[in-house]
């Protein structure tokens, strides 16, 4: 029951295994199995953020109850996808890295809308974030483990 919680955590977005690895290391989960878990289901909403959450989001963006938050989103990718386009090095790499550091607001999600803004292709975009989201793991799994050890 706690890996699905886990793994329902990676999947939020903005908290996504940024969050979710602290929180396997505080009930007390196999750091391995955890990493596994949270990196799966961090990737899970990949294809779907890529083919539908721009038309989604452009379709929001003019309803009463929902248009704020819609246009937030889309703005948060498309300076996502300007960051991108100012690193000076290819769309990959930079997408790898920003979705890699982990930051908020720099995860899968908004790395792939930010792609998929920029017309990445769905390959490179599948893989350079998920390359992302294993760097991004490796350093949550360390933070969390040297932290909670340190406790």
């Amino acid at each position: 029951m706690n890996y699905l919680y886990i793994a329902l955590i990676s999947m939020v977005p903005l908290i996504e295994l940024r969050g979710a690895i602290p929180v396997s290391q505080g009930l007390g989960l196999p750091i391995i199995p955890s990493y596994i878990v949270c990196i799966l289901a961090n990737m899970v909403p990949v294809p779907f953020i890529y083919l539908f959450a721009r038309k989604v989001l452009v379709w929001g963006c003019d309803k009463p109850v929902i248009g704020k938050f819609f246009t937030w989103c889309l703005d948060k990718g498309e300076r996502g996808g300007k960051k991108l386009q100012e690193k000076g090095r290819s769309t990959f790499v930079a997408l790898l890295l920003f979705v890699g550091i982990p930051l908020p607001g720099t995860g899968a999600w908004t790395g792939t809308l930010a792609a998929s803004i920029l017309d990445m292709d769905f390959k490179s975009t599948t893989i350079a974030v998920m390359l992302g989201v294993l760097l991004a793991g490796v350093i949550m799994m360390v933070v969390s483990f040297l932290g909670f050890s340190l406790i």
